[in-house]
């Protein structure tokens, strides 16, 4: 539906550590790869090992980047990130990666996932910079990602891979990070694993990103997970691994169940397998007498598939998909809003005309989507509508790295199961069980985060007041930068804006020819 707001995924990063190979065109096809994760800015972060480029705008990868900006962004080691915003607002300041720095060398840095004690790493920076903020900070950024680089960058008499020591055992929440200096490639992973980070080799290098299919896309080969709670350092002297905190697994089961692409593996379980798993499981929880069994494109058609399979209905489509409908920045008309979900999907009326339908989904959040799909598919002739989900009713927010709905918003949060049904309008509703969703991705109920279904969190929170994906936007502090001008932040619908140039220099981290260019 226009202006529904389903889950939205958490961001993809990519690094790359290759000389002698064009490593902004490999990082932009691993971004590309990603795009699923993240699809608000795009940004890539290169270094020739004298001064480090980053280069970023709103917007998909493919409107990002064209053949020019690629062919300016050289040397031998990348950093990449695509983006869904969680912690400040989608707007340009905030696209990644963050650039900072000082005289003894320069930080790029690219963040998946989302800390909860972002108002005690903003004290944190406040008293190390004694609140007069430069780099990211100073520029008006107000991302977590900014205050992790303004706290590697804080120290000029400490290496990079000294400070990242240092700081990673202070933050606490989700992170998957990739980030450089001028010479060498960094990537960590918070001590729970909360999102996905994988490691892979190539002939003469290696690379890191969210998930492994963007590892296979450039011709990578995976080599293993970058464990929780371990540092990685990529230069010419080879790999080394750093354990800055010990492990306690507590991976996201969201990411079989929506976030990671099909084909990802995510320890040792492929996640297409997992989902069609849930949907065998779903069927034996939740049988039903029909005829055809559909699945709602994309992530909810592997469940279908399992279901179709345990149950013997035939598994058909149901629905045609508008392959190019993506992020934009149009809103459609009044009359457009009212057709709904049809910008999207289009029923198969000789398909469905007159069968008794199951539709299976990954999840209900709302409820508008599914309330539309259902009148769409009676409007089409389906003589009946059950609806399945492959996962349990999604009841309490993410602090992680995924952007769900408020609480308040949430419908299983005001309805049981039989109160969502009628609202939908569905024939029948099953959802799959929390015990049949976790058996699915085979891995130990200890090590995953399930706190949107059952609000139990496995890094503890703070108050309230200071949590939130606006969090740093609200606090009544004034920013400021070293030239003691105030930072005033733009709403966050306004367009970007474009200055004429084709390249503009928005500051200078390290030294002169390290630079952040806007298109």
């Amino acid at each position: 539906m226009p202006g529904e707001k389903s889950p939205q995924d958490a961001c993809g990063v990519f690094g790359v550590w290759a000389p002698g190979e064009e490593v902004a065109k490999l990082t932009y096809f691993g971004l590309y790869a990603l795009q699923h994760r993240g699809q608000e800015s795009a940004g890539i972060a290169t270094s020739d090992g004298r001064s480090i480029l980053v280069y970023k705008d709103m917007g998909l990868v493919s409107q990002v980047f064209d053949e020019s900006s690629l062919g300016s962004l050289r040397g031998h080691l990348a950093i990449g990130h695509t983006r869904y915003s969680t912690t400040g607002g989608s707007t340009w300041e905030n696209a990644q990666p963050t650039l900072g720095g000082h005289d003894g060398g320069t930080v790029a840095l690219a963040h998946n996932g989302n800390l909860v004690n972002t108002v005690e790493l903003r004290d944190l920076v406040d008293q190390r910079t004694n609140g007069r903020y430069s780099g990211e900070l100073g520029r008006g950024s107000t991302s977590d990602t900014a205050l992790v680089t303004a706290l590697l960058a804080a120290d000029p008499d400490r290496s990079l891979e000294n400070a990242a020591r240092e700081v990673l055992p202070l933050l606490k929440g989700a992170f998957c990070f990739v980030f450089m200096d001028e010479h060498t490639l960094y990537a960590a992973r918070d001590p729970q694993g909360v999102r996905p980070l994988a490691l892979g080799r190539l002939e003469n290098g290696w690379v890191v990103a969210s998930e492994t299919a963007a590892l296979q896309t450039i011709g990578a080969s995976v080599v293993r997970e970058v464990e929780p709670g371990e540092l990685i350092a990529i230069d010419q002297d080879g790999l080394r691994s750093h354990r800055f905190a010990e492990p306690r697994p507590k991976g996201c089961v969201f990411e079989y169940v929506y976030l990671a692409r099909p084909d990802a593996v995510i320890r040792g379980r492929v996640v297409q397998e997992a989902r069609v798993d849930m949907g065998r499981r779903l069927a034996r929880e939740h049988p039903v007498d029909a005829d055809l069994v559909i699945g709602v494109p994309e992530s909810g058609v592997p469940a279908a598939t399992g279901y179709a399979q345990e149950s013997g209905i035939p598994f058909g489509q149901g629905f045609v998909k508008n392959a190019y409908v993506g992020r934009t920045f149009i809103q459609p008309s009044q009359t457009l809003r009212q057709l709904g979900i049809r910008l999207k999907l289009n029923p198969l009326e000789h398909t469905i005309r007159g069968k008794r339908l199951v539709v299976v989904d990954d999840t209900i959040v709302r409820g508008n989507t599914q309330r539309a799909q259902v009148r769409m598919l009676r409007e089409a002739g389906a003589k009946e509508v059950h609806v399945r989900i492959s996962a349990p009713p999604v009841t309490w927010p993410c602090f992680y790295g995924i952007d769900f709905a408020t609480r308040a918003e949430l419908i299983a949060n005001g309805l049981d199961t039989e109160g969502i049904r009628a609202s939908i309008g569905a024939d029948s509703l099953g959802y799959i069980s929390q015990e049949g969703m976790v058996a699915a991705t085979e891995q130990p109920p200890s090590q995953l985060c399930t706190a949107c279904f059952d609000g139990v969190y496995p890094i503890g929170l703070p108050d309230e007041d200071s949590l939130g994906k606006h969090v740093l936007e609200t606090l009544p502090v004034e920013v400021r930068t070293g030239h003691d001008r105030s930072i005033r932040h733009r709403p966050e619908d306004e367009v970007p804006r474009r200055p004429d140039a084709e390249g503009v220099s928005l500051g200078v981290a390290g030294g002169a020819e390290n630079a952040l260019l806007r298109p």
